[in-house]
């Protein structure tokens, strides 16, 4: 790490103009460094009403100070929060004054590097706070809180241990195998390796829950021209983003809104109406309609009755291989004296207009999508743990194929090989080269 012993500091609050901001400092002169800025020893977890000052003397701002002792802290270490008035020149003057007396800038996410480093939570953990910060829905939120809480990392910590127990089993047995019966090996062994998998399966399942949820999904509107893709954009956005025009070939290029359907963060595209035509610069935003919907998560094929949709629907399915999964939607169902709602699986009526039916459609974008599982994730998880999780079970299922085998020394290896994944999730076996590609990617200042 090279730089531990360092005192480091940093804006911690939001970028922009605010009613209070905040510049955190962490490290051995901490404690030191407010004195130096207010004129007095904090005094441990209580906020302070004072004046801070510069080298020379001068006021900088008054605000809140307070001191969270070591090794009872965020960081673990001594640490100070400096609470001023959200101006950003206040905050750099604050900032330029702790770097003059000895303080170096942190880097991203070196406050909850330090945490994890000093042990105030492990790897899973430092990576939620991350992921708290990123939340684009309150489901997200709430599942990230869950992570940082310990939710995750308590199911990893059973499975290591499981895991553990039973590679000190098999190599006791390797040791010492006239002394155990074999049938009775053979038995307890086969009950622990299933109730590995098993656990090892709902975790799996459930990270991927949590993978799925903070990634969201990505929802495209395509269509003919004229079937009401901006209009129901607007609708469901709440507001008038797209332009909505008789004229076909309106829209011209991808528009894309970010919303909240029941907790779940979903970014919707309003695309170029699908058609053949001789207008480059429309060719062009049709081309990108196409590129688009191969990158969705689920497309809401929207028709109207009055407006020709012949062959878009197997030309959908061509193109995206059936790999991207189509909500087929009638609009206009006002016109047409069909009642709003679902009409079969797979199609639901709206009047994008009115407003009709639009409750069942974001109920059947969750649905068609599979994010109403992902909804039900106990924790926020990322694409590692995932991983992690996969290599694992697949060990642990290598390991039972050895056993069955009679080759315990292979089995006891596979189990190994499993700990490792666990351990490195955690952070309990780590590498600099990780830590630096996790911790960089966080915010400065947190």
């Amino acid at each position: 790490m090279g730089h531990d012993r360092d005192t480091i500091a940093a804006i911690s609050s939001a970028p922009g103009r605010g009613a209070i901001g905040i510049v955190r400092v962490s490290g051995p002169a901490a404690r030191d460094l407010a004195l130096e800025v207010t004129g007095a020893t904090p005094a441990p977890r209580h906020a302070t009403y004072t004046a801070f000052r510069d080298a020379h003397g001068a006021v900088i701002d008054r605000g809140l100070c307070l001191f969270f002792p070591g090794p009872a802290s965020y960081t673990g270490e001594d640490l100070v929060e400096f609470q001023l008035h959200g101006s950003l020149p206040l905050l750099r003057e604050m900032l330029e004054t702790l770097y003059r007396r000895g303080a170096r800038a942190a880097r991203p996410g070196e406050f909850t590097e330090r945490a994890f480093l000093n042990g105030r939570m492990d790897l899973v953990q430092a990576e939620a706070v991350a992921s708290i910060i990123d939340s684009a829905s309150t489901q997200a939120a709430r599942a990230a809180v869950n992570a940082c809480d310990g939710v995750m990392s308590a199911h990893l910590e059973q499975l290591t241990d499981a895991l553990r127990a039973l590679r000190v089993q098999f190599e006791a047995v390797i040791d010492f195998g006239d002394d155990v019966p074999s049938t009775e090996t053979e038995a307890h062994g086969a009950a622990k390796l299933g109730a590995l998998r098993a656990h090892l399966a709902d975790t799996l399942r459930d990270a991927r829950r949590g993978a799925r949820l903070a990634q969201g999904l990505d929802v495209a509107i395509v269509g003919r021209p004229n079937c009401g893709k901006s209009t129901l954009m607007n609708r469901l956005c709440g507001e008038d983003r797209a332009i909505v025009t008789s004229i076909p070939g309106t829209t011209r290029d991808v528009l894309s809104v970010d919303l909240d359907i029941a907790g779940l963060a979903v970014r919707l595209h309003d695309t170029a109406g699908l058609r053949d035509t001789d207008d480059p610069v429309e060719r062009e935003g049709v081309e990108r309609a196409w590129r688009r919907l191969a990158q969705c998560d689920l497309a809401l094929h929207l028709r109207a009755p009055d407006v020709p949709d012949e062959g878009l629907a197997d030309e959908l399915a061509r193109v995206t291989g059936n790999a991207v999964p189509v909500l087929t939607v009638l609009n206009k169902c006002d016109l047409m004296n069909t009642p709003a709602g679902a009409q079969s699986p797979g199609t639901i009526a709206i009047s994008a207009r009115s407003g009709e039916g639009l409750e069942d459609l974001r109920a059947a974008i969750l649905e068609q999508s599979g994010a109403t599982e992902a909804m039900e994730a106990p924790y926020i998880a990322r694409a590692r743990h995932v991983h992690a999780l996969e290599n694992a079970a697949a060990a642990v299922d290598a390991a039972g194929e050895e056993f069955k085998s009679g080759m315990l020394e292979l089995a006891a290896e596979q189990l190994a090989i499993a700990q490792r994944e666990l351990e490195e999730l955690t952070g309990v076996y780590t590498t600099e080269d990780l830590l630096g590609d996790i911790f960089s990617k966080f915010c400065i200042g947190k």
